[in-house]
């Protein structure tokens, strides 16, 4: 965690890219606005020449960049996940503007990794990886031809998060009176809550029909903290041993 500059903890995340040459692009677009942390999750072709031409002289993002094999790993310490979404979704978290998307990032990228995800060229990100993020950004395009390229889109947020950045009276932030939980601490709860409705006969996962994302949708809303995740794994766990006696 890098709490000199926000724009250290942002994470620009790429799920599944299919042409490595917008993953060479995407490193030119985030150094050209002072972003510098890259995760690609299972890249279709990396390393790759095309990409390494195509990033031009910010070929050290590519070189630093963290490879893995699950979008779980790449959020595993961020508070925020934001993912880009070029369309409405059923049971969408709350859709954010790209403006509006960078300042929430950089105001929590003051004390704690964030990251903003996007997906596939041909598809964006699954209803399953957006379920993972709190919130959603959509740029607004041309409705009657909204393809955006990725590396485009990446351009666009990085800039958003530059202006942020200039706009903002950058002292020594404050850390908060509270934490938040992390991606792997709220991801632990939302599997130890699901299991304890599978053990209560709440929930049948041979029907599990979208119970769990509308928990996930519901619990993001809040942006629950560590010692909130700890009551309510505690509760759960309680339950638990009172059913079993």
């Amino acid at each position: 965690m890098n709490r000199c500059c926000p724009l250290a903890n942002v994470h620009i995340v790429l799920s599944h890219t299919t042409h490595p040459g917008n993953i060479g692009a995407t490193a030119r677009a985030m150094k050209t606005m002072g972003l510098s942390t890259l995760c690609l999750v299972n890249p279709k072709s990396f390393p790759n020449n095309e990409a390494n031409v195509r990033a031009s002289n910010a070929r050290d993002i590519l070189e630093q960049a963290s490879v893995v094999s699950s979008l779980e790993e790449a959020l595993h310490d961020t508070v925020l996940a934001i993912a880009m979404t070029a369309r409405t979704r059923d049971l969408s978290n709350r859709i954010l503007d790209a403006r509006q998307a960078a300042k929430v990032l950089l105001e929590h990228a003051s004390n704690a990794p964030v990251a903003l995800i996007f997906g596939r060229e041909s598809s964006g990100l699954t209803t399953a990886e957006i379920s993972k993020c709190q919130l959603t950004v959509h740029i607004p395009t041309n409705p009657d031809y909204s393809s955006l390229n990725l590396a485009a889109a990446v351009q666009i947020m990085a800039y958003e998060l530059r202006m942020a950045l200039t706009e903002t009276t950058l002292i020594a932030p404050q850390q908060p009176a509270y934490q938040l939980a992390n991606f792997h601490e709220v991801e632990l709860f939302y599997h130890h809550l699901e299991q304890a409705m599978i053990d209560s006969g709440f929930l049948d996962p041979r029907q599990p029909k979208r119970l769990m994302q509308r928990l996930r949708r519901m619990f993001a809303r809040t942006q629950l903290e560590k010692e909130e995740v700890n009551i309510l794994r505690g509760i759960l766990s309680a339950l638990e041993k009172h059913r079993s006696t």
